[in-house]
């Protein structure tokens, strides 16, 4: 079972065409794909997972793939994402004693907003969104050609993931936004709940500020991430140069994630 799962094709692009169908997904974690959800990963033609999460979240809740290797795994740990792991390594390595009201309050403080979350994730992650690029082009040219890509809750990682794909392909500013904005209603609930529990479960309080990092997807957030690959960069395609492709591959790209 997912909660924020989607295919991206099917949006119009600037100039004509569409984003294709088939080709991109996006998701949380599969660590609960029921025996449904493995029929429908054969049935999207979905042949390549990437799995955006790092080690230790991997290691708390594999995913669940089909047993027969149909399904290629790729895993690009892209780090600062995981909102417990964060927390945890601003607490105090005291073993056996809790964090002090002060020192909860310190770490609260050193918490960073969503908007500059992802402007970190992007200034340390090119090379893994490009590598997320050649898997795509790489699956284009076989009989599964769809990639579904994933991080914990499938809103910040995979979120950036798709925002940079979409950007690349010329799909309009707002449907990119749009899309991004949708993750909260799909967090919402019991699953969101969960997220949380991961934070307080160490035994820090849910301020309004970690809250938004564990739930909620903002406009802003995503219009942050776009201004920054813009002033930074000049555009996608600059960004996953600067990350290692090459402008041969970048073309490949574009032409893989564009249906006329």
């Amino acid at each position: 079972m997912t909660h924020n799962a989607r295919e991206l094709g099917g949006v119009p692009l600037e100039g004509g065409g569409t984003l294709a169908s088939g080709v991109l997904f996006r998701s949380d974690a599969l660590s609960g794909l029921t025996d449904e959800g493995l029929r429908a990963l054969r049935e999207l033609r979905i042949g390549t997972v990437i799995d955006l999460r790092t080690d230790g979240e991997r290691a708390r809740s594999a995913d669940v793939l089909p047993p027969d290797g149909s399904v290629k795994l790729v895993q690009l740990p892209v780090l600062g994402g995981a909102m417990d792991e964060m927390v945890r390594q601003l607490l105090p390595s005291v073993e056996g004693v809790p964090p002090s009201a002060a020192q909860i309050s310190e770490i609260v403080e050193q918490v960073p907003t969503l908007e500059d979350l992802y402007v970190a994730i992007l200034s340390s992650s090119a090379p893994q969104f490009a590598e997320l690029g050649r898997a795509v082009v790489a699956a284009a040219s076989t009989d599964r050609p769809g990639v579904l890509f994933h991080c914990t809750a499938g809103k910040d990682r995979t979120g950036l993931a798709a925002a940079l794909l979409m950007l690349l392909a010329g799909v309009p500013r707002d449907a990119i936004v749009d899309d991004y904005t949708l993750t909260q209603q799909n967090l919402a609930g019991e699953f969101a709940d969960a997220l949380t529990g991961l934070i307080t479960a160490i035994g820090v309080p849910l301020t309004p500020r970690l809250k938004t990092l564990a739930t909620e997807a903002p406009a802003s957030a995503i219009e942050a991430a776009l201004d920054w690959i813009e002033s930074e960069h000049g555009d996608a395609s600059g960004y996953l140069r600067a990350g290692g492709m090459t402008l041969a591959e970048v073309d490949a790209l574009t032409q893989v994630l564009r249906s006329a």
